[in-house]
Formats: structure tokens, sequence, C-alpha cells
């Protein structure tokens, strides 16, 4: 075992692969990685309890600076104690800085080397975000892990504006490390903050950025700016080249990512934490993950179908109704139907992950990950 207390490698697969197992330790909670952390951007995991959380021991989710800047505001979360006492979760809460947010949902905004100035997409009211503000917002929010401001571009982008951007990034990003440094713990409890290497899908330009934020005290890292379009094995060579790079001693954090096939192609290449609005969001477009692959469980084909979708995770995602039955739920817009294939999906996931690290603790993640695919890919 080796790490720094925050975080500790307990094993690395002897398959000649990068997966690990590790151990990140917050004022809340011990969470084994690699693992897939539920998004709950508003302080809720859409249509999953948190009774349920706890139930597939849950240790970690994530929350979102921007939204929750918006919605409850800061005056609320201040008053209330912090997210964890908002939501009542006594588990680890990860925020986003709500970078991605800002250039994906405001039309309008202004990029400096301040900041950003942008429009509420709710309702058009005027921000601004320098990187100081986004680490006292999160103090506000008290999460154990923040992440700093950065700019997320699209794909494809120029390349000379991906060097102009990540330039800023780093200046960003080492404005928030100097401010969260200098700044104090709300709640009794004591924050990290990762940084967030970008580079879009240039391999020098991701290295550069690498570089630069390694070089700082950073409690862990992140690679963002993938899973927005790119091709899937441009995707897996960039995480690839990126694990090569970023340190060993330190949680290496993928964001937005993704489908159950990426988690297991990521967490090959050396990824420690994950998280993805998929489960919860294709759940109710009534999209259900099963070990045999999707359900569409509006097709009319389960009409009739009286199995449950997915005998194999029945048992832990508390499963036992039937396809007909959820067909018809969503066919008649009933909420309960969000509601079962939200759990199930979330079970899903976070069961995936821990077969995964059993897997790699037994050196066997080689045969568990080609078994995985074979079946899941069996009915297409």
């Amino acid at each position: 075992m080796s790490g720094n207390g925050f975080f500790n490698v307990l094993s690395n697969n002897k398959e000649n692969i990068k997966a690990r197992t590790g151990l990140l330790r917050t004022g809340h909670s011990e969470i084994e990685t690699p693992v897939f952390m539920p998004v709950g951007t508003l302080g809720t995991v859409k249509a999953v309890q948190q009774r349920e959380l706890h139930e597939f021991d849950t240790e970690i989710i994530l929350g979102n600076t921007y939204h929750l800047f918006l919605r409850p505001g800061m005056e609320v979360m201040e008053n209330a104690g912090g997210l964890h006492r908002f939501m009542n979760w006594s588990k680890s809460i990860l925020t986003d800085s709500g970078g991605f947010q800002i250039f994906s949902l405001s039309k309008l905004k202004k990029i400096s080397e301040d900041g950003v100035e942008f429009s509420s997409h709710l309702n058009g009211d005027k921000y601004f975000f320098t990187p100081e503000k986004v680490i006292d917002i999160q103090r506000i929010i008290g999460s154990d892990i923040m992440m700093p401001l950065d700019e997320c571009l699209p794909y494809p982008s120029e390349r000379k504006a991906v060097e102009k951007s990540i330039s800023l990034t780093s200046k960003w990003e080492k404005r928030c490390l100097d401010h969260f440094k200098n700044s104090e713990d709300r709640y009794g409890f004591n924050q990290k903050l990762f940084s967030i290497n970008q580079g879009s899908t240039f391999p020098d330009l991701r290295k550069r950025s690498i570089d630069e934020l390694t070089a700082l005290d950073f409690d862990g890292h992140a690679i963002g700016g993938l899973a927005v379009g790119e091709e899937n094995e441009l995707m897996y060579e960039l995480v690839d080249i990126s694990t090569s790079v970023l340190p060993e001693n330190k949680p290496r954090y993928l964001m937005g990512v993704g489908t159950p096939v990426d988690l297991l192609e990521c967490v090959e290449r050396g990824i420690d934490m994950f998280d993805c609005v998929m489960p919860t969001r294709n759940a109710r477009h009534g999209k259900i993950f099963t070990t045999t692959g999707e359900v569409n469980i509006k097709s009319a084909r389960y009409k009739n179908d009286f199995n449950t979708p997915d005998e194999e995770c029945r048992t832990y995602t508390s499963m036992n109704f039937s396809l007909a039955y959820l067909r018809h739920l969503f066919i008649s817009n009933e909420i309960l139907g969000l509601q079962l294939a939200s759990v199930h999906n979330t079970g899903f996931y976070l069961n995936l992950m821990k077969n995964i690290r059993n897997a790699i603790s037994t050196n066997t993640f080689k045969s568990f990950k080609n078994n995985f695919l074979n079946k899941y890919f069996s009915n297409i």
C-alpha cells in the first residue's frame, strides 16, 4: 500500500495493465476506488432517494456549483449548514466547479483572465465567477472534494484556441489553489481541491496542461474536456496518455464518463473516479441497463414479457418488477416507472464498480472485462 493518507493505492493489477484499487478518505467516508459517483446536480440524484443510495453502499455523490449557486442559492445553503445537512447526506460529496455548465448552458458569456461573466439559463440574470468566487461558493456548499474553475472547449476545437484555453485554465486553477490555501473550512471537516487538465484532443497540449497543474500542490487530478463528441477510441487513447504522466500517488478522475463499456476501458487505463448522468438520464427515457445490454422498456416486444429485466442483477437493484409492468408504467406516464428505472440503473453501475474492484484485487480483470463485454453485446 502506498499513498498520503487522503488517497492510498491498495493494489496494482498484475496483468500488465494500469488498473488499480485504492482508498480515498474524506471527513465523511472511506471510498474504495475505482468508484462511480452518482450525479446529484441539485442536491438530489434524480428519482433516487438517499435511503436507496445508502442501501447500495454509496460512499460519494456529485453536486454542481453552478446549479446550486442559482438554486437554492448560497444564503439558503449557508443557513442550512452546507449541502450535507441540507440534503441529509452523511457520506462524501464532490462538487464540479460549474465551468462546464457555464460554457454549455449560458448562451451569453464573456471570458477574461479575471473570470467569466454569464447569464443564468433560468432567468437571464447576469453573474460573474472568478476563480476565487468558485472556491468561496464551494466552501459554503461544504463539499469534501472541490473542483477549480476551468474552460471546457467544444469538440472539435482549433489548436490555437486550445493553446490559449489551457493557458487561461492554468492561471485560473493556480488562483483557485492559492485562494483555497488562504481560506478556511466551514463545517468542521477538511476539504480537498483537485485540478482539471484540458487540452482537447491534442496529446502534446494535454501533456502540457497536466505538467503545469501537477507542478502545483493539488490533492488529486481530473481529466476534463473529454466525452464531448470525440470518438470513443480517441477518448481512450487520450486517457491512456494522461494517466501515463499523472502522478501515481494521487487520485485520477475522468469527468463525465460514461457507459459501462467506457468504465471498463478507462479503469484498465488507470482511472480511479468517474461520474456521469447516464444511469438516471437514460432511465427517465425508458432505457434500462442489464448484463445483456441496454433495454428500451417502451418497446412493444415487452408488452407481455413477465420476466424481470435482469435476473442476475435483481438481487442488488431490487428490481422485482416485470418488463411488462415497467413498460406499462412508462407508456402510462406513471412517475413510479422513472423511479424504478433510475434506482435500477444506479444500482447496476455501483455493482459493476464493485465487481471491477474485486477483479482488480484478484488479478482477474482481463477475463472479467471480456466476459462482461461478451455478454453485454450478446443480444446486438
